[in-house]
């Protein structure tokens, strides 16, 4: 049996490993290995590596993981329950089932990630990246997407109750099925998005502009007021443009355009 290692002391953890690599406090640690069902309940884990870690079933309840990274770990079943994770990094990883409820994952970057059946009730999402990310079935009522970046994301099937999706960029997002009675999408983008069979009809802020960027279809529900905008069946391609800021130039060179970033979204 190895030792995960905390601020606070040490405890033991099955099959598991944390390397502390001597930094000034607070300390970065890297996690690995299986941590199944551990207890790590309250921890200040800022800026800790959990790489192609098994943390199945780990209860993190309250933890601080501000700014931490998570490459390719497992995460299936954790309870997050008002966690921190401001700026954390999640990229590649499975948080199927976990319990993000009252959590705080405000500016985070999940390319991909996998929240599948997730309870994300009352969490936190603002300015978050989630592009492509898995967010079918989740249990998000009263959550806050304000400002994040779902374009490419499956919403489907999902609970979005009185969620707020402000200014959020759900370009080319699959809401299929999903219901949002009460969700506030005052200056979402949805071009493209897929909301067949989504449930619209007491969303708020809503436009038919918005309506008529995406793609509804027959079972989809709107509010008073707005129609449908069924489209043609096939594959779409859309490419979104981002400007880059560049490095400052040199006193002497002329001032360079910004550099643009291009982000292509199928479905």
């Amino acid at each position: 049996m190895l030792c995960l290692i905390s601020l606070g002391g040490t405890f033991a953890a099955s099959r598991a490993y944390a390397l502390d690599d001597g930094a000034d406090t607070p300390r970065l640690f890297s996690f690995g290995g299986m941590c199944l069902n551990c207890e790590l309940s309250g921890r200040k884990l800022t800026e800790a590596r959990f790489m192609g870690a098994n943390f199945t079933g780990a209860s993190l309840v309250g933890s601080d993981l501000r700014g931490a990274s998570f490459f390719g770990s497992n995460f299936i079943g954790a309870d997050l329950q008002r966690a921190d994770l401001r700026g954390a990094n999640l990229f590649g990883s499975n948080f199927m089932n976990a319990n993000f409820s009252d959590a705080n994952l405000a500016g985070i970057q999940g390319h991909g990630v996998d929240m599948m059946g997730a309870n994300l009730s009352r969490a936190s999402f603002v300015d978050a990246g989630l592009p492509g990310s898995q967010l079918l079935r989740v249990e998000a009522p009263d959550a806050q997407f304000t400002a994040a970046q779902l374009y490419g994301a499956n919403l489907s099937g999902g609970h979005f109750e009185r969620a707020s999706f402000r200014g959020a960029n759900l370009a080319g997002a699959n809401l299929a099925g999903a219901g949002f009675a009460g969700a506030d999408f005052h200056g979402a983008t949805l071009d493209g998005a897929a909301l067949g069979g989504a449930d619209l009809s007491a969303a708020k802020g809503l436009t038919q502009d918005q309506v008529d960027s995406a793609c509804s279809s027959q079972s989809t529900r709107l509010p008073a007021g707005l129609a449908l905008h069924v489209c043609k069946s096939g594959p779409h391609v859309i490419i979104l443009r981002s400007p880059v800021t560049p490095a400052a130039p040199a006193a002497a060179a002329p001032p360079a355009a910004p550099a643009v970033r291009h982000y292509i979204v199928a479905f």
